[in-house]
């Protein structure tokens, strides 16, 4: 099982976007334009994802966990852990070790941690390119405007064409291997307290805390 911190560097990557590309693909830009319209208009989302890391010689990790936001705020589960976000705080649970974790959201750059914008992550910093469809999926290959800065060189963007809806993200990194994000379940416009996204320590008797503000 690998760790946590690949999931969140999957994540990471998904805070930037494509629209600051330069490259000219008519086709790509329509479906990530009616892409993105769609997903801004909801005010919730609930997901279930799977998260496989291959490696150059062809093993393979997976895990599997939950995520759902409304606004900047999220809450994502994997295992082990459970991260929590209200906006401005990240709490991240260990759970084996019944300890919490306290930080300062980070805003902008590539570390920002915001899974919020798991499902925007065309929005800049990507040239990009329409490769294909079949009957239910149109594939789209964003490649990064400062790969320098990159671990990986592409990412490969698979939309539902009925749904309009990201299906699946693949990540080709520059080491060989590749992280590919596959969505299970996928839920808009629930209601959400936003309690859900506050940690609460007072539930977890014993708890040690670890304040990093």
């Amino acid at each position: 099982m690998f760790s946590k911190k690949i999931t969140i560097a999957l994540f990471l990557t998904f805070t930037t976007s494509f629209f600051a590309g330069a490259q000219n693909d008519p086709q790509a830009k329509k479906i990530l334009d009616e892409l993105s319209a769609k997903t801004k208009a909801y005010t919730t989302i609930k997901a279930e994802f799977s998260f496989v890391n291959e490696k150059k010689d062809k093993t393979k990790d997976t895990q599997n966990g939950k995520i759902q936001t409304k606004g900047t705020k999220y809450k994502l589960e994997i295992p082990g852990h459970e991260i929590y976000c209200d906006g401005k705080t990240v709490w991240d649970y260990i759970k084996d070790a019944n300890e919490v974790q306290i930080k300062e959201m980070e805003k902008g750059g590539d570390d920002a941690v915001n899974p919020s914008t798991i499902f925007t992550i065309y929005e800049k910093g990507f040239k990009y390119k329409f490769d294909g469809e079949d009957a239910i999926t149109q594939t789209i290959s964003l490649f990064p405007d400062n790969p320098d800065k990159k671990k990986y060189h592409t990412a490969k963007l698979f939309v539902d064409k009925t749904k309009k809806q990201i299906s699946s993200v693949k990540m080709m990194m520059k080491d060989g291997s590749t992280q590919t994000y596959s969505i299970k379940t996928f839920e808009a416009n629930a209601s959400i307290p936003d309690t859900d996204f506050t940690f609460n320590a007072k539930a977890h008797p014993g708890i040690s805390v670890e304040d990093l503000r």
